[in-house]
C-alpha cells in the first residue's frame, strides 16, 4: 500500500484527538462568568495546552517517520493502527486531569495520564523501529544503518515517561504534567535522518 493512504487516514485521527481537547474548555464559563471562575480554571488550561503540544507534535514525528518511506506493508498497518488506538484516547486522560488536578484524584488521573503516554510511546517505537529494520522492502530512502542509529534517541520517550508518571504516583501531579509536556518540547526538535536531504544527495534507496 502506498505510505500517502496510511499518513491520510491517521492525519483524519490525529485531527479528530487534537480537536476533541477543546470540548474541556467550552462549560468553563457557561452558568457564571466571573474573573475568578476563569482563574479557578488552570487545571483545564494546563491539561489542554500539555495535551494540544504532544498530539501536535506525535502528528509531526508520526509525518516525518512515513515520510522516510514509499509504501507500507501489513505489519507496519498493524503498528499503526495500535499507535492512532493510543492517540485517539488522549483526551480521555485530558479530561481526567482537567477535572481532578487539585483534588484528591489528582494522583490517579495524572498516573492514567502517564500510563497512555507509555502506551504512545511504546507504538511509535514499534513503529519506527519496524520501519529502521524493514528499510529495504519499504523502499526508505535514507540508509538502514542511519535509521538503526537513531533508535534510541528517538525512543528516548517511554523511559522518561515512566519518570514522569512514577513522579505522579509519589510525589506531585503537576510536576508530572511539567514533565510531560517539557519532553514533548524534546521532540519539537529533529530526532530522525531526513529523507529530504539523502534525497536530494543523490543517494540510492536503503538497502
Amino acid at each position: 500500500m502506498d505510505s500517502r493512504r496510511v499518513e491520510a487516514f491517521s492525519d483524519g485521527v490525529f485531527a479528530v484527538a487534537i480537536t476533541v481537547l477543546v470540548f474541556d474548555l467550552l462549560p468553563i464559563g457557561t452558568h457564571e462568568l466571573t474573573a475568578t471562575v476563569l482563574l479557578h480554571a488552570w487545571p483545564t488550561y494546563i491539561a489542554y495546552v500539555v495535551s494540544f503540544l504532544i498530539i501536535g507534535i506525535m502528528w509531526m514525528n508520526h509525518h516525518t517517520i512515513l515520510a522516510h518511506v514509499n509504501r507500507v506493508d501489513r505489519p507496519l498497518l498493524v503498528l499503526n493502527l495500535l499507535l492512532l488506538m493510543g492517540i485517539v484516547a488522549v483526551p480521555f486522560p485530558t479530561a481526567l486531569v482537567s477535572e481532578h488536578l487539585r483534588d484528591e484524584g489528582g494522583t490517579v488521573a495524572t498516573v492514567t495520564y502517564g500510563l497512555v503516554m507509555i502506551v504512545i510511546s511504546a507504538g511509535f517505537a514499534g513503529v519506527w523501529i519496524y520501519v529502521a529494520t524493514h528499510a529495504s522492502s519499504l523502499g526508505a530512502v535514507v540508509p538502514q544503518g542511519a535509521l538503526r542509529q537513531s533508535i534510541p534517541g528517538f525512543t528516548l520517550g517511554g523511559a522518561v515517561y515512566v519518570a514522569g508518571t512514577l513522579i505522579a504516583r509519589f510525589w506531585s501531579p503537576v510536576a508530572a504534567l511539567i514533565i510531560f509536556g517539557a519532553l514533548a518540547v524534546y521532540y519539537l526538535f529533529e530526532h530522525l535522518p531526513s529523507p529530504a536531504e539523502e534525497s536530494a544527495a543523490g543517494k540510492p534507496p536503503a538497502g
